[in-house]
Formats: C-alpha cells, structure tokens, sequence
C-alpha cells in the first residue's frame, strides 16, 4: 500500500469531498478490470464495512418495469431471457460495440443507480455497527460518484493478471477487457487521483494487511479492524 502524497488523514482532498457526515469514512474503489475491486471491498466489509456494489445496483436497475421496458423498446425483445428478464450479455454485446448506444443505456440506468446509492448510503451512516462504507463501481470517476466519497483507493495488478483473471472469472477475452476499459477513463489517470494505492498483485494476506494499514490510518475503531472469518 502506498500515499500517493503527504496528506493529514483527517483533511479531504481538495479534488473530491462527500456532503455527509465524516463520522464515517466513505471509500470510492478504483482500477482496471479484474484489478480485484470486489477483493478489496471484500476485505473490508470482514473488517466492518458496509460495500455499497454499483453492479449489483445495475442488476437491480435492469429488473426495474420502467428501465426494462424503455431498454426493450430500444434494443428489442431478443435481449429478454426464459423470464422474461434482460440478458446483460447481450445488451452489453451492443452497448460496448457503440459509444452512442452506452451513452443512452447509461441514461437510462444511472439515475436509478445513484439513487439507490444515496439511499444506502444513507442507510448505513445511520447503522451503529458500520464503522465504514465502500463504494465499489467500475466507472466511479466517469459518471461522478466520486463525489460521494471522502477517500479514493486504487487497486494496481498487472495488465496480463487482470486478463487472466477475468477470463478465470467470467470468460472473458482480452478483447472483452479492451472493449470495456475503452469506454472508460485511462488507469493511469484514475491511479492519479487516488489518495491511496493497494497492490493486488500477490497473496490475499498481503492485501489484507494493507487494507489493515488504511483503517488504521483513517483512525477506523479497532474493534471494526478484525481477522477474516
């Protein structure tokens, strides 16, 4: 784990700052895709933390009556499985191949998703028992969710590991990773604005006790500061 520069952790960084209370740390993950985002957020949430996925909230948002049926009318029906729900694969097979076609499903999908995001957030600030809160979303920075965060954490993992990763994972190519990381912001500028770097390039308990570095840093109440389960 590394700081990217010299900052008093009880100061937000001048480049984003969450309007909620700062009882609670509230941190946007960052990285490449199977940069192991999930893995961290993971790991935090055995150490107390609420982990807020936007993925998830993308599934949910596709589920919702009024977003799917504005995604049928589009796309068409063939992008419905056996009941009747969307098949992301499919959808996702269009969005990425067009850069017009993600921006209107992101118009579609994004209001609904930050939202819900608030809502959790809220929720969580108000549950004694989270000591913090992790927002794991891959375009964080892209469509300013970042705002909502008091701390930024990059993951870092060699280009041919993510591949090799999502291909385990998800089945992936390295074309697929391409595809999708061309619709975003460059790494090395999502690593730029990071206040924090965590390699996860190595073993688990590695990572974990970086992340045990950060809570102790962000001054997180050790009692929130366990060994996994």
């Amino acid at each position: 784990m590394s700081e990217k520069q010299p900052r008093d952790p009880s100061t937000p960084p001048p480049h984003h700052r969450a309007s909620w209370p700062a009882a609670k740390p509230i941190v946007g993950m960052l990285g490449g895709i199977g940069s192991g985002k999930s893995q961290v957020a993971a790991t935090f949430a055995r150490r107390g933390a609420c982990v807020i996925g936007a993925d998830d909230l993308a599934h949910q948002a596709l589920r919702q009556p009024e977003v799917r049926e504005r995604v049928v009318r589009r796309w068409g029906t063939h992008l419905l499985d056996e009941k009747g729900e969307i098949e992301r694969r499919r959808l996702a097979a269009i969005v990425f191949a067009d850069a017009a076609e993600r921006r209107a499903l992101e118009a579609l999908v994004h209001p609904w998703i930050q939202a819900r995001m608030k809502r959790e957030i809220e929720k969580a600030l108000a549950e004694a028992s989270v000591k913090l809160i992790v927002i794991d979303a891959a375009i964080m920075l892209e469509v300013g969710w970042s705002d909502l965060c008091d701390r930024l954490v990059f993951v870092e993992a060699p280009e041919e590991l993510r591949v090799k990763r999502v291909a385990e994972q998800r089945g992936w190519t390295a074309k697929d990773v391409e595809a999708r990381e061309g619709a975003q912001l460059p790494l090395t500028e999502k690593r730029g604005v990071a206040d924090h770097v965590l390699d996860n390039s190595t073993s688990l308990a590695h990572l974990e006790r970086q992340v045990d570095d950060l809570l102790r840093l962000w001054g997180v109440a050790p009692e929130a500061v366990r060994s996994p389960a």
